[in-house]
């Protein structure tokens, strides 16, 4: 962040932008500029405007095109060993030959192989895309613009915004595009995509006044710096502001530094694996390819084909169709998880997902049916009271910033109840919003009595310090006693009853104030008077407790971090059958270090009274004790913590900047749905490893059959054209692998990548092939007499065989740890394509184009001995794979 943040700084000078005059003017002056009314524009001048300045998108972001595609598909390491082997053959085959011995045979191969390979890869990850683009289509960010002709701001879709455009703000909304604020409200805004700074600003609608001490907004101080100014990628955190739109698309502060901002993202673990797993293969194909070439140069004398079948070595041990193999499973999954209810925004956190041994998520609507109900309106004593009803009535119908389901509730009860027509008399005057850690917020309304009454409406724990006074009901003239401590040990234990009911209970207060119009503050909240609670009830969902029963079943434990009462949410988790080990408070959180915390998070289960902050924590200790987190969040105070997690989880009902934060969204908030989507992570994970482990024993294995060959063999054991036909048909083999089946008892555990067990894997599997390799050259030399180089055809064809009959039927033997075929059977894509292969292997010395590969004819009397190597080779195989799985406790 240290370096973006530099670069910002840096280009600051050099970002010219309309904004900075207009932070720096009145808001009247400031819609002169930019040719807008404060009722918004007409369609004709949004229409012309769109034209002039374009969707309100940074360019940067959208897909590449099918040719930039099509290129980046091309460029691999793998590609370039092809590559470079070609441009040797050229030189060997072509150019320094002689004219009757020119062919173009090998490169043909070769050219066929980067083919198959780059447009597989481009045609998966062109899918891919486009798939991609059409979910996020299905997760679009919105704002509230208010246009001529509209009674109210109505939500309309960022890309369609103009300059000029107003734009109505709230908590938990993302800035749509460069902003100049008219007027505002408490309005702090998170920049921290911008600079790095954790701690929101303040935002307001007149720029300060200019002074020898203060310089004027947008001269000499930074852009970012601007009080009236609000810019694209920041989000708003508390409070709500009408501000008009100054600059869209690329214009924008953002869209002009996006480059750096959105650049590349940094590695995952699964990106690092694949990469190093890449660089080991090619460093194994550097060091050996020169041994092959010595060996054969030495003992047979022919360096120029002695050249020729080393690099015909490399390309065998070559794994050109991993690079496709990946984005195929990533790109399946993504298709498979949407049909699920799952949106991924980046394919690589399908592998963390089905890693997730954690996940932890807030109560309301995963474990609750997110339809929260008010039960209950008591006065302090516990009796029902219409006062109290009013009073909470007053407060959500004229609060503008973030509603949630409570204030929902409380609405549509005293709708029910007749309230609406009683209360209409009240005007509002101002408000306090809420922000999450004060947890309460305020509004001033003025009744008929020409009286300002300001109701405060929030958590019993936050409010009852401010009270020192109670609503008694008439104990006294007025109503209103002091607030003893009598009063408030009896206040604590009835809400503390409430909340053991399964009840959320929220305190409601009031205090009567002179008719000032003026703009109230935070520090207008004291004194009090304590009118009652409202308590509310949000059912557990029925499916629930299938759902953790589920996840535990698949190794992923829940955790509960929420902002919500402690006794509320045991009686809910006690409910779904979530076993509770261990429960901490926000203010114990805040108490402990970060290596007393890690300590403590692996056997806690609620986390209660949680801020944002403190929810990062929670997130990061629990990565530092080793587990894959998952976060399910979907409000502003969950934004940190989903970036923290390795794979963040929204919904789309979300706000905007959790959906922003989030690298998988859900259609449904429901448990049942992780439970679907962890299951589609770990098959796409299982089948990149199967083709992996398969590639690296096999071509380990031909490593040694082909030095044991070259070191006793008069002749070269298989020509170039044939090793690169074999390598040829074998990597179509593996094509079908992404729709291979995934073993169930390989799903309940939570896999991580590990690139630390491969070499021992390659150790053990891959000299399996090479015991029956040399098994078939003792065959062919002894039984079948190919000992002499006038009979090299037969040996080769021999060999030919039977190297890819084994190196296919290895795609049966390691991708289960259980007996092929008769425990576990794979999926008929990869039986119909690998015995299509095998038919294809045995006819091709039969064939006219075997001819040209230099294949002959095999004898009938080779066939049994066929069956028996590769009888004895699957047998083989799975008795050391029995062994691996005992010794080691893992397979793939």
């Amino acid at each position: 962040m240290n370096g973006l943040n530099g670069r910002l700084a840096e280009s600051k000078q050099h970002f010219a932008s309309p904004l900075a005059e207009l932070s720096s003017c009145a808001p009247d002056e400031a819609l002169k500029k930019l040719d807008a009314k404060s009722y918004g524009l007409t369609e004709v001048e949004v229409a012309e405007r769109r034209e002039r300045c374009g969707p309100n998108e940074v360019s940067h972001e959208k897909p590449p095109t099918w040719y930039a595609q099509l290129f980046h598909a091309f460029l691999t390491p793998f590609n370039g060993v092809l590559f470079a082997v070609s441009v040797v053959s050229l030189f060997t085959d072509v150019i320094l030959a002689a004219p009757e011995d020119r062919s173009f045979r090998t490169i043909i191969v070769l050219s066929a192989m980067v083919l198959l390979s780059t447009l597989l890869r481009f045609w998966q990850e062109f899918r891919s895309n486009q798939a991609a683009e059409e979910l996020k289509a299905m997760v679009r960010s919105t704002t509230a613009v208010l246009r001529a002709g509209m009674e109210r701001a109505e939500e309309l879709p960022i890309s369609e915004l103009v300059p000029g455009d107003i734009v109505l703000l709230s908590a938990g909304d993302m800035i749509p595009a460069d902003l100049r604020v008219l007027s505002a409200k408490d309005l702090f805004v998170s920049q921290a995509m911008l600079t790095g700074e954790s701690i929101p600003v303040e935002k307001q609608g007149v720029p300060p006044a200019a002074s020898a001490t203060r310089p004027t907004a947008g001269v000499s101080r930074g852009a970012l710096d601007a009080e009236t100014a609000c810019f694209m990628g920041s989000n708003v955190v508390s409070g709500s502001a009408t501000a008009v739109v100054a600059v869209t698309g690329n214009g924008t502060y953002f869209g002009a530094m996006a480059k750096d901002i959105v650049g590349a993202r940094p590695l995952t673990s699964f990106d690092k694996g694949i990469s190093r797993v890449s660089w080991m293969l090619i460093r194994f194909i550097l060091a050996m390819t020169p041994v092959v070439f010595l060996i054969n140069g030495l003992t047979k004398g022919n360096w120029l084909q002695a050249l020729l079948f080393a690099v015909s070595v490399a390309v065998g041990l070559t794994p050109e169709m991993l690079p496709m193999i990946v984005t195929a499973n990533l790109a399946k999954g993504a298709v498979a998880m949407a049909r699920r209810k799952t949106i991924v925004k980046r394919l690589n956190a399908i592998q963390n997902f089905g890693a997730m041994d954690i996940l932890c998520t807030d109560k309301t609507g995963t474990l609750t049916q997110n339809r929260v109900i008010l039960e209950k309106h008591l006065d302090i004593h516990g009796r029902e009271d219409s006062q109290v009803l009013e009073f909470a009535w007053l407060n959500s119908f004229h609060q503008t910033g973030l509603k949630n389901l409570l204030d929902v509730a409380v609405l549509e009860y005293a709708l029910a109840q007749d309230l609406v027509a009683d209360t209409k008399h009240y005007k509002k005057i101002d408000e306090i919003p809420f922000d999450f850690v004060r947890r309460r917020m305020s509004v001033v309304v003025r009744n008929g009595g020409n009286q300002n009454l300001l109701i405060c409406k929030g958590a019993v724990e936050e409010l009852l310090p401010l009270c020192t006074s109670a609503d008694d009901n008439g104990a006294q003239p007025g109503g209103v006693v002091p607030f003893a401590d009598d009063k408030r040990r009896e206040v604590r234990n009835l809400t503390r009853q409430l909340n053991e009911d399964g009840l959320r209970a929220l305190a409601v207060a009031y205090k009567w104030l002179p008719p000032e119009d003026r703009t109230y503050t935070v520090a207008d909240e004291k004194d009090l008077v304590l009118a009652g609670y409202v308590a509310f009830l949000d059912p557990p969902k029925e499916s629930a407790r299938q759902a953790i029963d589920a996840l535990r079943e698949y190794g992923v434990g829940v955790k509960i971090i929420t902002g919500d009462n402690e006794i509320v949410t045991r009686k809910i988790c006690k409910e779904v059958g979530l076993a509770i080990e261990h429960t901490m408070l926000g203010s114990d959180v805040e108490a402990l270090s970060d290596a007393q915390l890690t300590e403590v998070a692996e056997h806690t289960t609620i986390f209660a009274k949680m801020s944002p902050l403190q929810k990062s924590r929670v997130i990061r200790a629990l990565q530092a004790n080793g587990h894959t987190v998952g976060y399910l969040g979907d409000g502003i105070n969950d934004a940190a913590a989903l970036k923290d997690a390795d794979v963040g989880i929204s919904v789309d009902t979300a706000v905007d900047i959790a959906k922003e934060s989030a690298d998988i969204i859900l259609m449904e908030k429901s448990l049942m749905v992780l439970e679907e989507a962890v299951i589609e992570g770990r098959k796409t994970f299982a089948n990149i490893i199967k083709y992996i482990k398969m590639t690296a024993s096999s071509n380990f294995g031909n490593v040694f059959s082909v030095l044991v060959a070259s070191v006793f063999l008069p002749f070269l054991p298989m020509l170039p054209i044939q090793l690169l036909t074999q390598n040829l048909l074998y990597d179509i083999s593996q094509v079908s692998i992404p729709w291979d089946d995934v073993d169930k008892d390989y799903l309940k555990v939570p896999r991580k990548w590990d690139a630390s067990g491969l070499a021992r894997f390659m150790v053990f599997i891959g000299p399996i092939s090479s015991i029956f390799d040399i098994v078939t050259f003792v065959v062919m030399w002894f039984v079948f007499g190919a000992n002499v180089v006038a009979k090299q055809s037969l040996f080769q064809s021999g060999w030919f065989v039977v190297g890819l009959l084994t190196q296919t039927l290895i795609v049966h033997m390691i991708r289960t740890r259980h007996i092929p075929f008769i425990q576990s059977r794979a999926a008929w894509p990869v039986i119909l394509l690998t015995a299509s292969i095998m038919a294809i292997g045995i006819y091709l010395p039969y064939s006219p184009l075997g001819a040209h590969l230099g294949l002959v004819p095999l004898p009938m009397s080779y066939f049994p001995w066929l069956g028996g190597i590769l009888l004895s080779y699957c047998v083989l195989t799975q008795l050391v794979k029995t062994f691996y799985i005992r010794r080691f406790h893992e397979w793939l």
